[in-house]
């Protein structure tokens, strides 16, 4: 059961199948979700690393409240706070809930930074941002977030990818190779079986 709140983390490593269901009980009685699904990019060390999924309650991240702000960091580091999610890069993932006419300065640790607006109207340094806009602001700069309306926004980034990736449907490599081999291993029935969920997707044509 996933709560208001709450964070699922899977690392896909060398490889991993997995099932986005909602219970049919849930379904029945109108059930909603809000989220956001962010992939983040494992360093080329890493890439072969068991798969693994860990869940962790909301009440296990770190946050802050204050002056109409409310900052969860859900993932690496940020505001002098630390994630207990496991990362293997210097990693930003921090949700922020701000109240009308509140402000935040942008943390400006992490060498790569963007701001995505969720829900509401906000400004940076008085430039309006409506929502659903990515903003990329420049490195070692703290532009200050400051929310027209309720706003629900994501700061994310870290530091630089240690090379190019290649991104073919749920594939991600730096090694087009590898690519190639995991789409035989999906063909081959090699990523396991989920169970409860015997449905197979097959692989896009392109």
């Amino acid at each position: 059961m996933i709560r208001p709140g709450d964070v699922n983390w899977m690392t896909a490593g060398r490889g991993i199948a997995h099932s986005e269901r909602t219970p049919a009980a849930e379904r029945a009685a109108g059930s909603e979700a809000h989220g956001m699904q962010t992939w983040v990019a494992l360093p080329k060390a890493h890439e072969e690393t068991a798969p693994a999924f860990f869940h962790h309650p909301a009440t296990s991240l770190p946050q802050q409240q204050r002056d109409g702000v409310w900052l969860r960091v859900i993932a690496g580091r940020s505001y002098g706070e630390e994630s207990p999610v496991k990362v293997f890069a210097d990693t930003l993932n921090v949700a922020l809930t701000l109240a009308p006419d509140a402000e935040l300065a942008l943390d400006d640790s992490h060498a790569e930074r963007a701001l995505y607006i969720l829900e509401g109207d906000a400004q940076l340094d008085g430039v309006d941002i409506p929502a659903r806009h990515l903003i990329v602001p420049d490195r070692g700069t703290r532009p200050k977030l400051r929310a027209k309306t309720p706003l629900k926004a994501m700061l994310l980034g870290g530091e630089p990818l240690d090379g190019h990736r290649h991104l073919w449907w749920n594939f991600v490599s730096s090694s087009k190779e590898r690519i190639e081999q995991a789409k035989q291993d999906w063909l081959d029935g090699r990523f396991g079986k989920i169970a409860g969920d015997d449905e197979f997707i097959p692989l896009p044509e392109r």
